[in-house]
């Protein structure tokens, strides 16, 4: 997993207030009803942002996440990646998700954001991005390929190999927030990333924060606050927001 159980996002600069949170249940093009958990802003700022958790879905981690953004004006969706596997249903720190990630297909991913940018849009009208975590910054990356209307994907400690093979289909702009010290990434494979995306001409902005581990997105992680503010910081200038 990427973050420990009891870790939490850190606060961005933005503080507004939340004007509604809680768990939702949507359904897939396909069909599929699967457990997401929104929260929308009081002053909204014209864009939403649907969150691709690491392997443990809808976990409180992303939850507050969804909070922090709404905060800074987003109108904010995870999604949770066990529909079809695991139903509708709750992700405590005991979910077993380690047999059920193996079946997790791009597609149905890129199928329940789009249900959820969807359900934002009704809610919260404006541009979409997305913005993943470990496997989930892999497949936000993944996303700017797809025929979804993203106005820009971010990847936090996010895995190449879930983008390499579309790097000539994106057609977004990417925000790649890579840590230095990244135990699950060799720091070559991101830069080998970074270079099939310059010689694609794909727009795309990656920062190595040096000597930072793989889940230093962190509110109690103390020596990486820097960090982490200058992650928001970039955040909000890729989306167009200001600070």
């Amino acid at each position: 997993m990427c973050h420990s159980t009891d870790s939490r996002p850190p606060a961005g600069p933005i503080s507004g207030g939340v004007r509604e949170g809680g768990g939702v249940t949507l359904t897939s093009a396909d069909g599929t009803r699967f457990a997401a958990y929104q929260a929308l802003p009081e002053q909204p700022n014209g864009r939403n942002v649907v969150i691709l958790p690491d392997v443990r879905g809808v976990h409180a981690y992303y939850q507050d996440l969804a909070c922090r953004f709404a905060e800074a004006g987003f109108g904010a969706v995870v999604v949770d990646y066990y529909g079809r596997t695991a139903g509708v249903g709750g992700r405590g720190d005991d979910f077993a998700w380690e047999p059920l990630l193996p079946q997790v297909r791009p597609d149905e991913v890129a199928a329940d954001v789009r249900a959820a940018a969807d359900h934002l849009a009704a809610a919260n009208p404006g541009a979409t991005f997305t913005v993943g975590f470990c496997f989930g910054g892999g497949q936000s990356w993944r996303l700017a390929a797809s025929d979804l209307p993203v106005a820009g994907a971010i990847g936090f400690y996010g895995d190449p190999a879930h983008v390499e093979d579309v790097v000539d289909q994106i057609s977004s702009p990417l925000l790649l927030l890579v840590a230095g010290d990244d135990v699950a990434t060799t720091q070559e494979r991101f830069h080998q990333l970074d270079a099939q995306l310059t010689d694609a001409g794909v727009p795309h902005e990656m920062y190595v924060y040096d000597g930072a581990p793989h889940s230093f997105f962190d509110r109690s992680a103390a020596a990486w606050r820097d960090a982490c503010d200058d992650a928001w910081r970039r955040i909000l200038a890729f989306t167009g927001v200001a600070a």
